[in-house]
């Protein structure tokens, strides 16, 4: 005789639960949403988002559009969700600079109004986003647009006394008092810097700059990204 082994029944409600948590399975997430009427996009779902704009002195239009998110989603479907919505504002992607692996993203892109970098990231069980568009012709106006194939640096001192900064092998002096901001054209890289002010250190940090980014230095902050 053949024997044969039954395996242990479950009571009918638990079966109905079980059956309920699969069909939650099965589900489809909903998927992520912008609002159509603004330039720079980030999902509805977004645990956290902030936008920033970058002007020169006294202009409406900014150098520079930048916007932060949190997405409590996959990377892929954070990439899909930024590809089809820039796609559809005329965006148009530049396949031979684009770096796709596993946790991390960075995708360039031509705008209606300038270059754009899309970068996404893991961090905390969320994807993270950055995307940032440029205006030349802004900033053009403004005098921050970089030698072709280089970065700028724009710096000015307020205070004073007369300053130097230390950078690339080369020491510039900074006037005090009103001034207007000195530029420095440099190749890509990542640079060391000293801020003296009457002989005395007061400011040394690091800036990576990439071509045609525009920075701006002073002795109270972090190195910001102008345009």
């Amino acid at each position: 005789m053949t024997a044969v082994k039954r395996g242990t029944r479950v009571p009918a409600r638990w079966r109905l639960l079980v059956c309920a948590l699969t069909l939650l399975a099965g589900c489809s997430k909903e998927p992520l949403t912008a609002d159509p009427d603004v330039d720079m996009p980030a999902p509805k779902q977004s645990s956290f988002s902030q936008f920033r704009t970058t002007h020169a002195h006294d202009a409406k239009v900014p150098l520079r559009l930048e916007i932060e998110a949190r997405v409590p989603a996959e990377l892929s479907e954070v990439l899909a969700f930024y590809r089809r919505e820039l796609g559809q504002r005329g965006w148009q992607e530049k396949p031979d600079d684009a770096v796709i692996a596993a946790d991390r993203v960075q995708l360039a892109f031509v705008s209606p109004k300038g270059p754009a970098v899309l970068k996404l990231g893991r961090a905390k069980g969320e994807t993270t986003v950055s995307l940032a568009q440029r205006n030349p012709e802004a900033a053009a106006k403004a005098d921050v647009l970089p030698i072709s194939g280089q970065a700028r640096l724009i710096f000015g001192y307020l205070r004073p006394d007369v300053a130097s900064l230390v950078i690339n092998d080369q020491t510039i002096k900074i006037a005090g008092g009103e001034n207007h901001p000195q530029t420095l054209d440099l190749p890509p890289g990542t640079y060391s810097y000293e801020l003296r002010v009457s002989g005395l250190l007061v400011r040394t940090d690091t800036v990576t700059l990439a071509s045609g980014e525009a920075w701006g230095l002073s002795d109270d902050k972090k190195p910001s990204q102008i345009y």
